[in-house]
């Protein structure tokens, strides 16, 4: 993979990353809009310094198709803690009776989908996750980083290394991940998982391509998983 290659690829990122936060600055859309449809529920969980309103062209392209889709307003722009921020996506399937669940993240979304398909007591409403860009083994970078939110995805962390040992749900997981990452150069491969690698680059443009949306249909249409007791 030239440097050229990887320079085009990181500059499209940040281009497709700048218009979005720009384009969810300006959003005025409520969450309600996206609550109906027939197919199986969804709920999307963003990366950190993003809202739900940066995934919005992702949310859109699901509720096309369908599905019910569901965010969590109280992440805002998801700088806390992977622990709490699986007990706020928790209490928001608990508040709005949701079973069955897909859920669809981005980056730092990942880790808080598997910390709650692990370890959170709403666990058996969700049936997988389809995650994007995620750094399930951390990063290198992140000790090069001066905010504490993103020195939190170290290697060495102890929610990713906690995480990585919970190795049994990793089958309900797809994870979505470019061939080069500007962010998590170790890549987003799972064990045990069905791992799609896109030739391309970037991670936060991927969320644009088509096979996202394909994986998170797979998975719906996939046997009946977890419904309501």
């Amino acid at each position: 993979m030239s440097l050229l290659r990887r320079w085009v690829w990181w500059t499209l990122d940040y281009a497709y990353a700048g218009v979005w936060q720009a384009r969810a600055f300006l959003n005025r859309t409520r969450p309600s809009a996206f609550w109906t449809g027939g197919g199986v529920p969804i709920v999307v969980i963003p990366g950190v310094y993003e809202t739900w309103k940066f995934l919005q062209p992702l949310i859109v392209a699901l509720h096309k198709r369908g599905h019910p889709v569901h965010v969590v307003d109280p992440l805002q722009n998801n700088r806390i803690p992977v622990d709490r921020a699986a007990r706020l996506v928790e209490q928001h399937l608990v508040a709005h009776e949701l079973y069955d669940v897909i859920l669809v993240a981005h980056s730092k979304g990942g880790l808080i989908g598997k910390h709650l398909m692990a370890f959170g007591a709403g666990a058996a409403r969700v049936r997988g996750m389809v995650a994007v860009a995620s750094p399930f083994g951390g990063s290198r970078y992140a000790a090069l980083m001066v905010s504490a939110t993103l020195r939190s995805f170290s290697p060495r962390n102890a929610t990713i290394l906690a995480l990585a040992r919970e190795t049994a749900i990793n089958a309900r997981i797809t994870s979505v991940y470019a061939a080069f990452d500007p962010h998590i150069p170790g890549g987003s491969e799972l064990a045990g998982a069905k791992n799609v690698r896109l030739e391309t680059g970037g991670h936060f443009r991927v969320l644009a391509h088509p096979r996202v949306v394909g994986e998170v249909a797979a998975m719906a249409e996939h046997a009946h998983g977890h419904a309501a007791p």
